[in-house]
């Protein structure tokens, strides 16, 4: 793909065309450096703000893709995936503010120091199970891939974009699903072990993520922001209250 020709839609904003499968590429990439590895190269004491940063900045790459590509198809899967985007992030953090009181820090590498002997997802099951449905709204896959209803929108905010750029917005996307699968197995499953069983984990998370799409009929977009702002958010803001009152009185 990267050896075909790179074609502008008549009366595009050209830079920001052009640039933002770039901008895509480089945000998934960066958040990569989260991740504690055996050499801690970059051993992040703000780790966790970091990763709510990056995933608030990736908005915009959507969004301006969907608004340079001078295309109502792409505006509209833009704004779907601003909107879906931003309510699932909403939980999450919450999800992750709640992790971090368990955990007392910021740093990821907390994480694999805590679940030495017990997972968090064996006594925290549902915010483990929010959590991944969120982060499957977050990488806008099935059955919340509304960012790209075929019915509706065609393709939704890359319906434009083809070569390079096309390849690019999705080797962007499927390096986020292996990155979050590996936040899922450092946050909620053990962490990294350095051994066998982590790429095990990793690969049968990744594998659920793909698997999903071929299993879930695409779900309703008032249904799932109901989801979010009627159950997901209540649920979590519980659990926050219920760790922060277990940090205080015990």
């Amino acid at each position: 793909l990267f050896t075909k020709e790179f074609l502008f839609p008549y009366m595009s904003n050209y830079m920001m065309f052009y640039l933002m499968p770039m901008m895509g590429m480089f945000m998934s990439m960066w958040i990569w450096l989260l991740i504690p590895y055996l050499f801690i190269l970059f051993n992040f004491n703000l780790g966790v703000l970091f990763l709510l940063a990056c995933m608030g900045v990736s908005v915009y790459f959507m969004m301006i893709s969907g608004w340079a590509s001078n295309s109502n198809y792409a505006k509209l899967g833009s704004l779907r995936g601003m909107a879906q985007t931003i309510s699932y992030e909403v939980s999450l953090a919450i999800i992750l503010l709640s992790l971090l009181i368990l955990i007392g820090g910021f740093n990821m590498s907390e994480f694999v120091i805590y679940q030495e002997f017990i997972w968090f997802l064996l006594f925290i099951f549902p915010l483990g199970a929010i959590m991944f449905v969120s982060m499957l709204a977050e990488l806008n896959r099935a059955p919340f891939d509304f960012i790209e209803g075929e019915s509706e929108l065609v393709s939704g905010f890359n319906i434009e974009y083809g070569a390079g750029g096309f390849a690019l917005i999705f080797l962007a996307e499927y390096s986020s699903i292996i990155f979050m699968s590996m936040l899922f197995v450092v946050m909620f499953l053990g962490g990294m072990g350095f051994s066998i069983m982590f790429y095990f984990k990793l690969m049968g998370l990744g594998f659920t993520f793909i698997w999903i799409r071929g299993l879930l009929p695409r779900y309703r977009y008032d249904k799932l922001m109901n989801l979010t702002w009627k159950f997901f958010l209540p649920i979590s803001l519980n659990y926050l209250l219920f760790f922060f009152c277990y940090l205080i009185f015990i």
